[in-house]
C-alpha cells in the first residue's frame, strides 16, 4: 500500500480552514471567519513547512539524516505555530479566541481523515 502524502493532508487542511473561515464570516462577522481562518492556517502553514522538510531530498540520504529532519522539522514546525499564535492580534482584527482555538482544533482533526484515507 502506498504511503499518504502529506501535501494531501496540508490541503486538506487548507480546504477546511477556508471553509471554516468562510461560514463563520457568513453566519457570525468578519472578525470571527478571520479568527477561524488564522486558526487553521496556524496548522496548515506549519504543517506545509514540515511537509516541506520531510519530503526533501537531504531527509531521505539515511536513516540518521532521515531522523534528524523528523526532529528538526518537528522543532521548527511548533515555532512556528506559537510565533502565529503570538502573532494573532496584531494580525487579525476583531480577534476572537475561542474561534481561532476552534479554528485550530477542527483543522488539526484532519489527521484523523488522513488515517481513514490510509486504511481504504
Amino acid at each position: 500500500m502506498p504511503g499518504l502524502s502529506p501535501w494531501r493532508v496540508v490541503v486538506l487542511q487548507a480546504v477546511v480552514a477556508l471553509g471554516l473561515g468562510a461560514l463563520g464570516w457568513l453566519v457570525a462577522s468578519e472578525g470571527v471567519g478571520a479568527s477561524l481562518l488564522y486558526g487553521g492556517a496556524t496548522v496548515a502553514v506549519p504543517g506545509a513547512l514540515m511537509a516541506r522538510g520531510m519530503t526533501s531530498r537531504l531527509s531521505s540520504i539515511s536513516p540518521v539524516a532521515s531522523t534528524l529532519s523528523v526532529l528538526a522539522w518537528s522543532g521548527i514546525k511548533i515555532a512556528v505555530s506559537v510565533g502565529m499564535l503570538m502573532l494573532a492580534p496584531r494580525v487579525v482584527a476583531d480577534l476572537s479566541w475561542p474561534a481561532l482555538l476552534a479554528g485550530l482544533v477542527i483543522c488539526m482533526q484532519t489527521y484523523w481523515v488522513a488515517l481513514f484515507w490510509r486504511a481504504r
